[in-house]
């Protein structure tokens, strides 16, 4: 890389690490969101899955 790419991919990573802290709980908070919406189909993948074990 010529110095041109090195400082363009230092000016990424320190920006990344500077939002990294805002990013992480608004993707949990989006993550609760998608769970609670699909519980039920969610629920019932984990119930089958779990029965499919006790089978074997």
């Amino acid at each position: 890389m010529n110095s041109v790419q090195r400082s363009f991919s230092g000016l990424i990573l320190v920006i990344g690490s500077i939002l990294w802290p805002l990013i992480v709980p608004f993707a949990y908070l989006e993550l609760l969101n998608f769970n609670k919406q699909h519980k039920k189909t969610i629920d019932m993948l984990i119930k089958k899955s779990n029965s499919n074990i006790c089978d074997r």
